[in-house]
C-alpha cells in the first residue's frame, strides 16, 4: 500500500514548493491528504491484518551478562531489523520508536503498547524518520521526517570515503500528529536539520537540535510551533537533549572544538552536514538556556543522557571502555549530576544505548546489538531496575 503512493506524492512534493515554503503551524499537511488516510479509515480487523506485517512477535526473556547487576527480568522487545531510540510516554503505558523493518526502506515510527505487545505504525512510510516522542496524556505524538523534502529516504554518507559519521540531513522537520498517525502537522520549516525533540514535563515546551543558524544548536519551542528560542550559541555540535523530571532544567551532550585544527575540521564537516563522532560532553542548563555547565567530560563520546526520576543521577551511552570508534562498542552508564559516582551499567561487546527510564523508574528500555539474528542488528530491551 504504501509504495502506492509514492509517485502520487512525488508529483504533491513538486507541486506544492510554495506551500511547502509557507506552512504555518497546525495547517494542512503540505503534501496533502494524509498518506495513511486508507489505513486510518479501515475497521480494526483490517488495520490489525496491516499491522501484521511488521509484527515480530511478543517479548522474550533473554539472558543479561553475569556483571549487569541492576538489569532484571530482562526481555527482548524486537527481533529483527534496526530498532533505535525507544522512549516512554509520560503515563509509562506506551513506547514510541523508529524501526526499519518488512518492507520499510527507512526508520519510520512506530508506537508499541506496553501490556500488550501490539504495534501501530503512526508515520507515512515515506521518507526517513527519527526521533519519536509523545505529549503527556498521549494526545499527540512528535517526531522528525524528510517526506516533506523527498518520499525517497535521503542517501546514507559514504562511509568509504569519510569514515564512520552521523549524517544531519536538511530535509528533516518536527512533525506532531495524533497517537495513530492522524492529522500529521508540521511544526518546523527552516532551511536545514531539525530533529531530537523531546517535550518539557509540564506538555509546554519542545526542545530540539536545529542548523537554522548554521550550528547543530539547541532550541526550544511550544508544542504548536510558536515562540521558537535559541538557546545554545557556542560553536560546536548540542543535541540530544532532554528535560530533567522537574522540568527546570535540560541536560544534553556537547562538542566544543578547542583548537583551530578541532575547528576547520569541524566546520568542514558541517559544510557536507555530517559530523565524525569524537568527544562527547555531558551538560546541563537551565531550561530558558542560563546557567550552563558540563558535568561529564572524560574525553569519551558520552550520549543519549536520561535524568533518572530521583534528579540526581543520569543514565547514558558512551564508549569510555573501548574508545575507538571504529568498535562502536558503547555501554550504559551511570553518574550523579554532580559528576560523582561514575558506574558501568552494561558490559555486553557490542552497541547499547539509547536508555530511558520509565516515569516511576521501575523499568528501563534501551537499544542494543545483543542477541541480533543478523550482525549490526539494533533490537529493544526492557529490564526492571534494581536500584
Amino acid at each position: 500500500m504504501i509504495a502506492s503512493f509514492r509517485p502520487l506524492l512525488r508529483q504533491l512534493t513538486v507541486a506544492c514548493a510554495a506551500v511547502i515554503a509557507s506552512c504555518g503551524t497546525y495547517g494542512e499537511c503540505p503534501l496533502g491528504p494524509c498518506p495513511l488516510r486508507d489505513l486510518h479509515e479501515r475497521d480494526a480487523s483490517s488495520v490489525a491484518e496491516f499491522m501484521a506485517r511488521y509484527d515480530q512477535g511478543s517479548a522474550k526473556p533473554v539472558e543479561a551478562h553475569q556483571d549487569e547487576k541492576r538489569l532484571r527480568n530482562v526481555r527482548q522487545l524486537t527481533f529483527a531489523g534496526q530498532n533505535a531510540e525507544c522512549y516512554f510516554s509520560f503515563e509509562g503505558d506506551q513506547f514510541i520508536f523508529q524501526s526499519t523493518r518488512g518492507d520499510l526502506e527507512a526508520d519510520q515510527m512506530f508506537t508499541m503498547d506496553l501490556a500488550a505487545g501490539s504495534l501501530r505504525l503512526v508515520s507515512s512510510g515515506l521518507g526517513k524518520t527519527t526521533c519519536g516522542y509523545f505529549l503527556p496524556g498521549a494526545k499527540r505524538i512528535l517526531y522528525a521526517s524528510t517526506h516533506v523534502d523527498s518520499p525517497e529516504p535521503p542517501e546514507p554518507p559514504d562511509y568509504s570515503k569519510y569514515g564512520y559519521v552521523w549524517k544531519f540531513n536538511s530535509g528533516f522537520d518536527v512533525f506532531s500528529a495524533d497517537p495513530d498517525g492522524r492529522a500529521p502537522c508540521r511544526l518546523t520549516s527552516t532551511p536545514g536539520y531539525d530533529a531530537e525533540c523531546t517535550v518539557s514535563t509540564d506538555g509546554a515546551w519542545i526542545v530540539f537540535t536545529s542548523m537554522r543558524g548554521g550550528d547543530l544548536d539547541l532550541w526550544k519551542m511550544r508544542v504548536d510551533g510558536s515562540d521558537c528560542t535559541q538557546l545554545t550559541r557556542e560553536l560546536g555540535y548540542d543535541g540530544g537533549a532532554f528535560f530533567t523530571p522537574d522540568g527546570r532544567q535540560i541536560i544534553y551532550r556537547g562538542y566544543t572544538p578547542h583548537t583551530a585544527e578541532e575547528e576547520a575540521a569541524y566546520r568542514e564537516m558541517m559544510q557536507l552536514g555530517m559530523w565524525k563522532p569524537g568527544p562527547l560532553d555531558l551538560r546541563i542548563m537551565d531550561a530558558d538556556g542560563g546557567n550552563k555547565r558540563t558535568f561529564l567530560a572524560n574525553g569519551a563520546s558520552n550520549w543519549a543522557p536520561f535524568m533518572l526520576p530521583d534528579g540526581k543521577r543520569v543514565i547514558f551511552s558512551s564508549n569510555l571502555h573501548d574508545p575507538n570508534p571504529k568498535n562502536r562498542n558503547f555501554d550504559l552508564y551511570l553518574v550523579g549530576v554532580d559528576g560523582s559516582g561514575l558506574e558501568r551499567i552494561t558490559y555486553d561487546e557490542q552497541f547499547d544505548g539509547f536508555p530511558m527510564f520509565s516515569p516511576d523508574g521501575k523499568l528501563l528500555v534501551w537499544a542494543a546489538n545483543r542477541h541480533g539474528a543478523k550482525p549490526r542488528d539494533t533490537n529493544l530491551f526492557l529490564a526492571d531496575w534494581s536500584d
